[in-house]
């Protein structure tokens, strides 16, 4: 198939004449092995990761401990080279945005003609090009990264240095706005997590740092146990080998989907009553009792049935306020009864977890304050989520298909 009639199906008019070269990666590109050495103490050993690139280890969770002696065999990166990395079948070509040394296990790439590096740090990441990359590849598995060889017989666009420069401009912009927003939302978190703190009383004592005005002399709240005032129970699963209890309309929820509005599995009315699977309303305070999200905590969404990993917490008028008072509570709880931070809780555990309440007025007026700020932080969400959305369609757009997929002139 002749590549030179191959066009994206988004293009800046300026450039819609020019006809666009594809070369091999290794026209492009060729490895760079250039090791240490010396001088090591003023370059950053670099981590590969797909979430943030090449990245100094200090500035990620990367705990890894390597000997002096051992780092003078890691090879020198550049900013503006790439790194092959393990996982590079499932599209793990990274970016260095850092000078650095990194394994000598990793295959880094440096670019042998003039092109715009950040044209290509987008481009490797388009799932147009990993599929082109996989396709013809066989054995590729987590522990095995993808050769030169491999990375070289897959056709590579090159458009004038001026289109590439103008697309990466184009994608690097909406970067930035994404991490704006990004950072606007982890603001917005915090913000939350501290009102938490402040709202609710902390250790032993029986009033919050913080109190709306007029409840300021309301005097200590009441300390009571969850369960003798709440409604809770856990579910059950249907028999998995009986088909026709998961072909129905009750949602199922399991517990890595307590906060969401659509779950993966239905369940039948036979499949509710044979098994010992319980329903929730939307409203419904639930926790994730089993596995690595042990004590998370949500208000369901939804109406829909519940399994035995899931707890369901009602109360008859402050739902939001037990959630709120239990939100602030529950990572301690998983500190104090499952060690470090994984493993399981049970219903016997929640149950007994002391709660402490105001009058309800004050009840309803903390619970409104931080449902108002979750809708904030709901709406920074979708916010997001839509950014991302564009930039996946730009990233489908802006880049030609080298399988045919497109505008073909």
């Amino acid at each position: 198939m002749k590549t030179s009639n191959i066009v994206p199906k988004l293009r800046f008019p300026e450039f819609k004449s020019h006809e666009i070269e594809f070369k091999n990666g290794n026209d492009l590109f060729e490895i760079w092995n250039e090791r240490v050495q010396k001088n090591i103490s003023n370059l950053p050993v670099l981590a590969i990761s797909q979430q943030f690139g090449a990245i100094p280890r200090e500035k990620i969770d990367y705990n890894v401990i390597v000997s002096n002696e051992s780092l003078k065999n890691y090879k020198k990166v550049q900013i503006g080279d790439f790194i092959i990395s393990l996982r590079s079948f499932q599209g793990g070509i990274e970016y260095s945005a850092y000078n650095g040394i990194c394994s000598p296990a990793y295959i880094i790439l440096r670019s042998k003609v003039q092109l715009c590096n950040f044209y290509y740090k987008f481009y490797f990441k388009t799932e147009n090009y990993i599929k082109e990359l996989t396709r013809n590849l066989e054995g590729i598995r987590d522990g095995k990264m993808i050769s030169y060889g491999q990375f070289s017989e897959v056709k590579l666009p090159y458009p004038t240095q001026q289109e590439q420069q103008k697309i990466a401009d184009c994608l690097a912009s909406l970067d930035e706005l994404l991490d704006l927003e990004e950072k606007k939302l982890s603001a917005l978190q915090k913000y939350k997590k501290g009102l938490l703190q402040k709202l609710f009383p902390q250790g032993e004592s029986r009033v919050p740092e913080w109190r709306f005005p007029e409840f300021q002399n309301r005097g200590e709240w009441e300390e009571k146990l969850l369960n003798d005032c709440c409604k809770t129970y856990s579910g059950g699963t249907p028999s998995t080998s009986n088909k026709e209890f998961y072909i129905g309309e009750i949602p199922f929820i399991r517990s890595a989907e307590i906060n969401k509005s659509i779950t993966e599995l239905f369940i039948s009315e036979n499949g509710l009553k044979n098994s010992s699977a319980k329903l929730v309303k939307k409203g419904d305070i639930l926790i994730a009792l089993y596995g690595a999200n042990s004590g998370d905590i949500a208000i369901s969404k939804i109406n829909g049935a519940i399994n035995q990993a899931i707890l369901c917490v009602s109360h008859l008028t402050s739902n939001k306020f037990i959630y709120y008072c239990l939100l602030q509570l529950m990572p301690n709880v998983v500190t104090r009864c499952i060690q470090g931070g994984q493993g399981n809780l049970s219903g016997e555990i929640i149950k007994f977890i002391k709660l402490l309440f105001p009058p309800l007025q004050e009840q309803q007026k903390i619970a409104n304050f931080l449902s108002s700020v979750d809708e904030l932080i709901e709406k920074q969400e979708q916010k997001i989520k839509q950014y991302k959305q564009h930039k996946k369609g730009l990233l489908q757009g802006l880049f030609p298909n080298i399988n045919g997929v497109g505008d073909v002139n």
